[in-house]
């Protein structure tokens, strides 16, 4: 599948770079592992030649960090760039510039591609002052991450009022996680804006690579958002994703990710080996049937389990 941004064809998924943030809200603090920049460049350099050119990131991830980094290898390189701003609970005039052209200076680039709101926060004043950035050819296009219906709707208000509109959001969206966001979901169909998904492998929980045997580390954000009594709810769900991964011949992964694009999301898929690059065109191409998305919904919401994170 394809889709148009900014008058340009993409493929059907984006690269995210949380896990490549070192420090405080990096790699080792989320997923309770730490990856050196050797590994994340044959990694780059794995996905880039498979045709993945669309990468997302933000200043929060490792608190500029993964910008950093990512920012060094795209040098000379024709990508697609996603960053994203978290603003203050408190709006401060000038504060989506100064953290947009902070980002661009990172990054190595004088403008982005797609640039979010990661927090639906005095969002009328940072939606109008996003467009006035985009007026400055500071940025492409501009998004929502994590908001409602309601919050999409008046992001989208605000920018066309002020000469732009919503161009895409950038949800959490699993199998865990995919009641609460079905009106969301609705309102970017019916309304042609893009929709992103991200954590559609619950950060490794849906990947069919642990269980209640072999789960996370408890030293890390993911560990404690989901620990073993949570696997061991979800394990019919995890033995109908390894069931289906065998039918298929291909990684376990690579189920949830077929599943997402049958539901019309855009997955953003976070990659810290070169190995992981070489797999996942097999989860954008891969057809489920009809009968096969439905049972894994219905294990999903029979296991009772829901995910949310923290910062939504």
């Amino acid at each position: 599948m394809e889709y148009i941004l900014n008058e340009k064809t993409m493929t059907t998924c984006m690269i995210g770079t949380w896990a490549w943030g070192s420090g405080s809200n990096g790699g080792k603090m989320i997923f309770g592992q730490s990856y050196d920049r050797q590994q994340l460049t044959e990694t780059f350099q794995a996905a880039y030649a498979a045709g993945f050119t669309f990468w997302d990131t933000a200043e929060v991830y490792g608190m500029g960090t993964s910008e950093q980094l990512l920012g060094s290898l795209i040098k000379d390189k024709p990508v697609t760039l996603s960053t994203k701003h978290f603003p203050n609970k408190t709006y401060k005039p000038g504060e989506c510039r100064s953290a947009l052209e902070a980002s661009l200076k990172r990054l190595g680039v004088d403008c982005v591609d797609l640039y979010w709101l990661h927090s639906p926060l005095n969002l009328k004043e940072n939606m109008k002052e996003l467009a006035e950035c985009q007026q400055a050819g500071l940025v492409k296009a501009i998004g929502l991450s994590n908001g409602s219906a309601a919050q999409i709707a008046l992001a989208d208000e605000v920018l066309r009022q002020n000469g732009s509109r919503l161009a895409a959001v950038q949800n959490h969206y699993s199998l865990l996680a995919m009641e609460r966001e079905a009106e969301a979901l609705q309102y970017c169909r019916d309304n042609r804006i893009l929709f992103f998904g991200y954590m559609i492998l619950e950060q490794g929980a849906l990947s069919g690579h642990y269980d209640a045997k072999h789960h996370f580390k408890k030293l890390s954000m993911r560990g404690l958002a989901f620990g073993k009594g949570k696997f061991k709810k979800i394990q019919p769900l995890i033995d109908c994703i390894r069931e289906l991964a065998a039918r298929y011949h291909v990684d376990s992964s690579q189920i949830p990710i077929a599943w997402a694009v049958a539901k019309g999301v855009i997955p953003i898929v976070g990659l810290t080996k070169p190995a992981h690059a070489s797999s996942l065109n097999d989860g954008l191409t891969l057809t489920l049937s009809t009968d096969e998305t439905a049972k894994l919904e219905a294990l999903a919401l029979a296991s009772g389990v829901t995910c949310k994170g923290i910062w939504e």
